[in-house]
């Protein structure tokens, strides 16, 4: 296993079975997308298989302020502490920064806290008929 965070070499044929139960999910060329987009980015590979088996992304305007909207693995390597080690290498990319946020699940704050992070309240905002990440305008 190997850990980037150039997304150079990756192809949305690398980036299969990722978003796993939702409704109207990002298909491989969108996930890419959203990769090139990010301001930060860490991607575990499994370089046998020629696959992206895990990744985080960090929108950020590079000066004060940090947003963490995604970190997933497939799940055929969980509980391999690849989340852990992702989660470690963006923190680490982001440590110059005052606010670095994200939004979970009630049943992630445990694994959260183990960085340092704080539960906080937020607001948010969703609007699912583009979850896919495609539109129409």
């Amino acid at each position: 296993m190997r850990y980037t965070n150039s997304t150079d070499e990756i192809t949305a044929d690398m980036l299969k079975g990722f978003f796993v139960g939702w409704p109207e999910p990002p298909n491989a060329e969108t996930h890419l997308k959203l990769l090139h987009n990010s301001s930060k980015v860490v991607l575990a590979l499994d370089e046998d298989a020629n696959q992206v088996i895990g990744f985080i992304t960090a929108i950020s305007d590079g000066v004060l302020s940090a947003y963490i909207p995604f970190l997933e693995v497939l799940p055929a390597y969980k509980n391999q502490r690849i989340g852990k080690e992702l989660v470690k290498r963006m923190l680490k990319e982001l440590d110059h920064i005052y606010m670095i946020d994200l939004c979970c699940d009630d049943d992630v704050v445990p694994f959260y806290d183990k960085f340092g992070m704080i539960k906080s309240n937020g607001m948010l905002m969703r609007n699912y008929q583009w979850q896919s990440g495609v539109w129409n305008r």
